[in-house]
């Protein structure tokens, strides 16, 4: 498994996370916990940023691990 893909599947179950965060936090009634839930949607969201970026930069170095 190359980096690229690794990198991808990362992206893919931090992306699923933030989605339940967001599916939580409209679910429920109590606001403390709404609050929480987005802040974690919103930290999820930021490491997926973080992650493409990164995968964008391997691809960069290394043009075989592109996804077709």
């Amino acid at each position: 498994m190359t980096v690229a893909t690794q990198l991808q599947q990362a992206i893919s179950s931090v992306q699923s996370a933030a989605a339940s965060m967001k599916t939580f936090a409209l679910e429920t009634k109590d606001q403390q916990a709404r609050e929480t839930f987005q802040a974690l949607a919103k930290t999820l969201d930021d490491a997926v940023q973080t992650l493409e970026q990164r995968k964008r930069q391997v691809e960069g170095q290394e043009p075989q691990y592109r996804q077709q």
